[in-house]
């Protein structure tokens, strides 16, 4: 199935130096994929030129004139800079010429946006930011992580149908066991929206596996972890800088000595495999899930690889049609959501 997907290709730490070589790397590798390059006139124009005679009607480019910047308010992104490339890319999903918008743009703005112009799907009370950590069995989904600091037991609830449906069209794993984060496994345990969310997920016909604790998540324990914006948010932030610890202390102690640097050589196919397995770039794209339409948010620091998954994780959202499925869902789901 052909998937267009928009690109911002001005957003992020590194803005094209990181977006266009990302581009063409996921068209190389995807034959079936069109992209929608948005951007200021200029180097990106250029860029699609250059490529033009390789991609033809596969690669075009949408002209922007203003860019959201990483510190930008939420009401300068929204109301002033309507013609951003991160705006533009949008609104391209809105018009129906592309299927997905992928940004590495500030995280507030694009939900800010992606939600006054898209709309969230009926049934759906606040959208949610979905991403994957690695855990020993894999990966697991985790939601919500940011966007919505304080929750109700239903939206809670939401999260959990969306992620059902998410990891189900992206992972081709159905029914996979979703989890609510808690302090403890037992009914008795957390407080009393976690306890009413637990209820409303054993009622849902997801399947639910029941609270989850901290260390369950990189057990992998469950398929999807359901939690509020703020639990996610610190749960994210603190898994990245572990990984950054655990690094820096790898580096230190193969380093410290003669003997250990000779180890390191012994031992650098174990160490490349770790840094694989644990490698955030592989693991890059966020699904900002109860919209209608698919935005899929990258990290600001992504390089090219992680940039060009980010995009992969869009097209293969389109592929099969998440926003559809969320909808059909929530219209059966409808009643229970709202209770």
């Amino acid at each position: 199935m052909d998937v267009t997907v928009a690109i911002d290709c001005m957003g992020g730490d590194f803005g094209t130096s990181v977006t266009l070589p990302a581009a063409r790397t996921v068209l190389q590798q995807d034959p079936r994929l069109k992209l929608i390059l948005v951007g200021l006139p200029g180097e990106v124009e250029a860029f699609v030129g250059s490529e033009q005679a390789r991609y033809g009607s596969r690669l075009r480019f949408q002209p922007a004139s203003e860019v959201v910047s990483m510190d930008d308010p939420l009401a300068t992104a929204l109301r002033i800079k309507k013609n951003s490339s991160m705006r533009v890319s949008v609104d391209l999903v809105k018009e129906g010429e592309a299927q997905a918008a992928v940004s590495a743009g500030n995280t507030g703005a694009l939900m800010a946006i992606s939600r006054f112009v898209l709309k969230t799907l009926p049934g759906i009370d606040r959208p949610a930011i979905a991403s994957i950590l690695p855990t020993i069995k894999g990966y697991t989904y985790v939601l919500d992580l940011g966007a919505n600091v304080d929750c109700e037991p239903q939206h809670l609830l939401q999260f959990g149908i969306m992620a059902d449906l998410l990891v189900s069209a992206v992972e081709h794993k159905e029914r996979p066991t979703v989890g609510l984060l808690n302090i403890g496994a037992e009914d008795i345990k957390g407080n009393e929206v976690v306890k009413r969310a637990s209820e409303l997920l054993k009622e849902s016909g997801l399947n639910f596996h029941g609270n989850v604790e901290g260390d369950d998540i990189y057990e992998g324990t469950t398929d999807i972890v359901v939690c509020d914006g703020f639990v996610g948010n610190v749960l994210l932030k603190t898994s990245e800088g572990l990984a950054r610890m655990v690094a820096t202390f790898l580096r230190e102690e193969f380093s410290r000595n003669p003997f250990r640097r000779i180890a390191a050589l012994f031992a650098w196919p174990a160490l490349m495999g770790f840094k694989k397995r644990v490698d955030p770039r592989r693991y890059n794209g966020a699904s900002l899930l109860g919209l209608r339409g698919i935005v899929v948010k990258s990290h600001g620091s992504a390089d090219q690889l992680a940039f060009a998954m980010a995009i992969e994780r869009a097209a293969e959202a389109a592929r099969n049609r998440l926003v559809e499925r969320i909808s059909e869902r929530m219209a059966r789901s409808l009643p229970l959501a709202v209770q």
